[in-house]
This record gives C-alpha cells, sequence and structure tokens, in this order.
C-alpha cells in the first residue's frame, strides 16, 4: 500500500515485530474462544495471533490490505471482515458470543473503537492494543488529573485499565508525529453498575462537557430538588470525581426525580 494510502486511513503501520509480539502477548486468551482484530493491515501483529489458542478473526476496510492477508495468511481468509468496525454489526460473526479485541488502531477512530467496545462489554472480557499515547494515558488516567475524563470514567467503569508501555515512532511507516501507547482493559468481574448505566453514560458526558464548572452547575440541566443541589458532592468538578461517585451522583439525580 502507498504511503499516501496509509496516511488517508489514519494508519501508521507497525514495522518492529519485537513489539507486534510483545503487544499479541498482553492477553490472557482464557475464558473465550475468539479475539478479533482491528486494521491488521499487513499482518505484522495477525502472525503473532495465530499462534494464540483462540481463534482470530480481523475486520479490515482496505480493499489492498485485505488481498495481501489473503494471499500470505491462508488459514485466515474464511475469517477476514472486509468492513468498517465502527459500521459493521459484530453479531453478524460473533452473535451473542465473548470474544476479545486487539489492535493497532488508526489514531483517527480509536476513541470510537473504545465508545463501540463499551456498547458491547458484555461479549467483551479482555481489549488490548495501541493508541497515540496521550489517548492511552488518558484511558487510564485516575482521578485528580486534567487529562481525566469521559474516556477515562465510562472505561474504567466496566474495565481494570492499565497503561503497558510506549512505542517510539521510528517503528512505523509511515511515522507518526507523536509517542503511542499499548494499554489493556480487562473486564471486571462485577462489571454491571449500581444504578441505571444510560444516565450514568449522560450525566458523565454533561459532566465533562462544561468540565471547569462544578457539577452543580454542569449539571443543572437535570433541574435539581432545593434540597438536593445543598448536597456537597455537587461542589466538586468532574476529574475531582472517581467512577464511584459518578455512581453515587447518577443514583441521587434518579432518586430525585422521583
Amino acid at each position: 500500500m502507498s504511503v499516501k494510502a496509509k496516511k488517508h486511513l489514519g494508519q501508521h503501520f507497525l514495522t518492529d515485530e519485537s513489539i507486534a509480539q510483545q503487544i499479541a502477548d498482553c492477553m490472557s486468551y482464557s475464558g473465550y474462544k475468539k479475539t478479533l482484530e482491528i486494521g491488521p493491515g499487513m499482518g505484522v501483529l495477525t502472525k503473532y495471533l495465530l499462534e494464540k489458542p483462540t481463534e482470530t478473526f480481523v475486520v479490515e476496510i482496505d480493499t489492498e490490505s485485505v488481498a495481501y492477508l489473503e494471499t500470505h495468511y491462508l488459514n485466515l481468509a474464511k475469517n477476514i471482515i472486509s468492513k468498517d468496525f465502527l459500521k459493521y454489526d459484530l453479531k453478524e460473526v460473533f452473535g451473542e458470543e465473548e470474544f476479545a479485541i486487539i489492535g493497532n488502531f488508526p489514531y483517527n477512530i480509536s476513541s470510537q473503537i473504545v465508545f463501540k467496545a463499551l456498547e458491547m462489554r458484555n461479549q467483551i472480557p479482555e481489549f488490548a492494543g495501541m493508541f497515540q499515547k496521550e489517548v492511552a494515558q488518558r484511558i487510564c488516567e485516575k482521578k485528580g488529573s486534567k487529562v481525566y475524563g469521559i474516556l477515562s470514567v465510562l472505561t474504567q467503569a466496566f474495565y481494570d485499565a492499565e497503561y503497558l508501555f510506549t512505542v517510539p515512532p521510528t517503528v512505523f511507516n509511515p511515522p507518526p508525529k507523536v509517542d503511542s501507547g499499548v494499554l489493556i482493559l480487562k473486564r471486571k468481574e462485577n462489571f454491571k453498575l449500581d444504578c441505571n448505566e444510560k444516565m450514568f453514560f449522560q450525566v458523565v458526558k454533561t459532566a465533562f462537557n462544561q468540565r471547569r464548572k462544578t457539577l452543580r452547575n454542569s449539571l443543572k440541566s437535570y433541574a435539581f430538588s432545593d434540597s438536593l443541589k445543598e448536597d456537597s458532592i455537587f461542589d466538586l468538578r468532574p476529574e475531582q470525581l472517581s467512577v464511584d461517585q459518578f455512581v453515587e451522583i447518577t443514583q441521587k439525580i434518579a432518586a430525585d426525580g422521583i
């Protein structure tokens, strides 16, 4: 594939075999039978996934990459999904079965990939991959940081997130202008929230849309009762709240409306 085509796809292809193997080795491949790689390109990571005990599937939108994979990985051919991951209904392939997600994710859609995985959290016990370093750090960041935000809270509500290692630009073609970071998400044993999960998502997003304001102001669209307005938790700004505190706020808002 030409460099121009790669840039068009927002993809930087990993050329370092040892890093590809490290990424492949970071998951347990235990408790599920299938693994989905997003954006395999020319298969630098795929070859190591095919050595693992789970059945490997790949989803790739680029026709040149699909043709290459079909030619060079004959045992993978039946498991190549030539679709746009963000638009494709994965239940057509996996039904209700659990599967892991892994990949060297295109920077321009990496956050959207995480949000789609969160929508399918009932089926995804493990998720690992490479992001732009700042995005990977944001996903794994804890409360109190300026980069702690929507992605951090929503991901950590359901998964234990660990930043694993940093990858320099020099091991990609074409080289990106920033460092990359590899992380792993392992779904919590009890990943059901003790609140209305749809409302939880809304509360978190609404709060961080005005992250410099206190929650009393950023969440005022919920029209609190006078008594709830006085609760001291609403004196805080969103980056000061843990996941559990966001659950608590969601519970309080829901109860206030009853």
